[in-house]
């Protein structure tokens, strides 16, 4: 099999099927583009399609060192602290709930992803945060982590986990909120991290958004995922199901 990265096209992303890669940059005007033996490879790509490594059959590609206030992928008029780690989080569940999966990219081309068999798509929008902090324990630069999740984002930036945490676990309706263990595992994560939650429209052409949202679907769909115990425990199915 191979994988053909669209970092340039009328969708970027990663493909399995050179037709459909082919639909996203042919007659495309400064398609990026490149194939691959490995997914690692082509996500590396996505991350750098200027990287030395992959130039030499790659058309089209201006790398002319650019002045600007945010780097390549990244949201526009957003000022980035210098030497920032720059990660992208996605998530995402067939059927809502059903199976899920998630998917992490580092700028620099790392990557993780995992999934269950029974899930929902919140659950996995914050495993995969939840994830990628994990990988930088003890991290000292900034951190500028971009999710297209608001509930997410919102949840730190606007302290709605705090104040669900401080009533126990209820909203300001009296409601339960939704995924108390998740959320308690992201806030454990955030002392004496310098972290930017961001947040980043989907689908919208970003190719490390791309990447996340290529991990996260094709772990979905993988035979034999585990069960997602937190979510069991707090919803479980109704009998016979």
């Amino acid at each position: 099999m191979k994988f053909y990265a669209v970092a340039r096209g009328r969708k970027t992303g990663i493909f399995t099927s050179w037709p459909e890669a082919e639909r996203q940059v042919k007659g495309f005007a400064g398609a990026r583009f490149k194939s691959f033996k490995t997914e690692q490879d082509a996500l590396a790509f996505l991350a750098d399609p200027c990287d030395t490594t992959y130039r030499s059959s790659t058309k089209d590609i201006d790398c002319t060192p650019k002045k600007k206030k945010s780097g390549g992928h990244q949201p526009a008029n957003y000022e980035y602290p210098e030497n920032a780690v720059m990660v992208y989080t996605d998530g995402g569940a067939i059927g809502n709930p059903g199976p899920g999966g998630y998917g992490v990219v580092f700028e620099t081309g790392e990557t993780f992803s995992g999934g269950f068999n029974l899930t929902t798509n919140n659950r996995m929008e914050l495993l995969a945060v939840i994830v990628a902090l994990e990988a930088l324990e003890g991290e000292t630069r900034p951190i500028c982590l971009h999710s297209d999740s608001r509930y997410v984002v919102n949840g730190i930036t606007k302290n709605w986990a705090k104040a669900w945490k401080s009533r126990g676990w209820k909203k300001s309706d009296g409601k339960p909120a939704m995924n108390p263990d998740l959320w308690q595992r992201l806030l454990d994560l955030l002392p004496g991290l310098d972290i930017r939650f961001i947040w980043v429209k989907g689908h919208a052409g970003n190719p490390l958004n791309e990447a996340c949202d290529h991990l996260a679907n094709s772990t979905a769909r993988m035979p034999g995922l585990p069960d997602d115990t937190g979510y069991l425990k707090n919803y479980p199915p109704a009998s016979g199901k």
